[in-house]
């Protein structure tokens, strides 16, 4: 048996410049709750709870060379259920569809078959409903 109990943060990373998209597709398309970083490092992390979990996720600047080829590095979030999947779809759907340098590049459209849409079944009590996120989100070329 293990020690570990959880994960206390996963550490993310994005371009140079990309901290105020990563603000605003984390707080504002997800809702994940903005924290405060020490700082002398306002300007390199962004710090965000996930709901009351204790778990965050922690954005920062990464290495150029890490983002000069598509990468099938990913997060997972576990969602509350097939409706709290289905509305968050529509968010990141939504965020997608007003562009801007904060916004996914790829998003599937809700209503189609692979959006999700297809988990509201009378079985939907047995599936366990995830969002998949490419590293670093949204923002490789």
């Amino acid at each position: 048996m293990t020690a570990i109990t959880g994960i206390a943060h996963v550490n993310l990373t994005v371009p140079s410049g990309g901290l105020e998209s990563a603000r605003d597709f984390y707080a504002g398309t997800l809702g994940f709750t903005s924290r405060t970083v020490p700082h002398l490092q306002k300007d390199s992390l962004a710090w965000f709870d996930i709901g009351t979990s204790g778990q965050q996720i922690h954005i920062a600047i990464g290495a150029e060379s890490d983002f000069r080829s598509a990468s099938s590095r990913h997060v997972c979030f576990k969602i509350q259920s097939p409706e709290a999947l289905l509305e968050l779809r529509r968010k990141i759907w939504d965020h997608f569809q007003r562009g801007g340098d904060s916004a996914p590049q790829a998003a599937d459209q809700p209503g189609e078959e692979d959006s999700g849409e297809l988990l509201l079944s009378p079985l939907s009590r047995f599936v366990l409903c995830y969002v998949c996120l490419p590293i670093p989100s949204p923002y490789m070329d």
